[in-house]
């Protein structure tokens, strides 16, 4: 197989994302654009996506937004009818729609049982509902991808239910490329690290003393991009991952790799490859 052109890799095809009207998911919205897809996207706050749906017309694409809360089962029933009739076809879910620990809603006073409720709902069941209600739509289509967004969350215990909600999105993507191998879809699932958006700007900020970082966000010493978290998904839902299915790229630029406490003991002795 030839390799794709990653600046038209979706040419003529729909992709559905979910979380698409700001951060991360924005951010998608305009790689998947650019590389000529159709986009549906999905978001809660209606002014948002009416925002970034005109900026989808300023790149010249073709798109529509749908306001709806994806942890409502007949809302998504819905939403995947509304796709298929206004677009025919489906080739692309990306899964980015989610809440995070920061932003949940949880007040000190919540009882565990609602705390679970508040993060599984926009986490876990909107992956899960989207994923099943789209997974018939992609294989009448011939095939296609599903590329879930979890948390490098997953690894670090201080994140609590957060940290559990995603490593559930990350154990539905291994489920669902079982179940979508047999009709050619491939999920996979990108697991971001600290990244910057425009929500975040406070605390990119907050983040630093004097420009420089306390402790680094990355081993370069900076916070990702939506862009660059957009690149991993768009190669997962292209031709050029064609054999990969089932798997969790992490993009943190190193920070899961980084044993922080270790640094000023390690400076002191010769732990490197090569002398410098």
């Amino acid at each position: 197989m030839m390799p794709s052109d990653t600046e038209t890799c979706m040419q003529g095809k729909v992709a559905l994302i979910t979380g698409g009207n700001s951060g991360i998911g924005r951010g998608i919205v305009h790689r998947f654009v650019r590389a000529g897809a159709t986009v549906a996207f999905v978001g809660r706050n209606q002014k948002k996506g009416e925002a970034v749906l005109a900026e989808v017309h300023e790149l010249e694409g073709q798109g529509a937004f749908f306001a709806v809360d994806l942890a409502d089962e007949s809302a998504v029933i819905k939403l995947v009818d509304g796709v298929s009739n206004r677009f025919g076809r489906l080739d692309v879910v990306v899964n980015n729609a989610g809440i995070g620990s920061r932003r949940g809603g949880i007040e000190k006073s919540d009882p565990p049982g609602v705390r679970w409720q508040k993060l599984r709902g926009p986490n876990v069941d909107s992956t899960y509902f989207v994923s099943a209600y789209t997974l018939p739509l992609l294989a009448r289509s011939g095939g296609g991808a599903i590329v879930n967004i979890s948390s490098t969350a997953t690894l670090h215990g201080n994140w609590g239910l957060y940290g559990v909600a995603k490593a559930a999105v990350e154990a539905l993507t291994r489920s669902f490329a079982v179940e979508g191998a047999p009709h050619g879809i491939r999920v996979n699932c990108v697991s971001p690290g600290w990244i910057a958006t425009k929500e975040d700007e406070e605390l990119s900020a907050a983040g630093t003393a004097g420009g420089e970082w306390a402790m680094p966000p990355s081993l370069f010493n900076r916070m990702g991009t939506p862009a660059e978290i957009a690149a991993a998904v768009l190669f997962l839902a292209s031709d050029d991952a064609s054999f990969v299915t089932g798997q969790t790229l992490i993009v943190d630029g190193g920070l899961t790799i980084t044993d922080y406490p270790s640094i000023p003991l390690l400076s002191e002795v010769g732990h490197r490859l090569r002398s410098s």
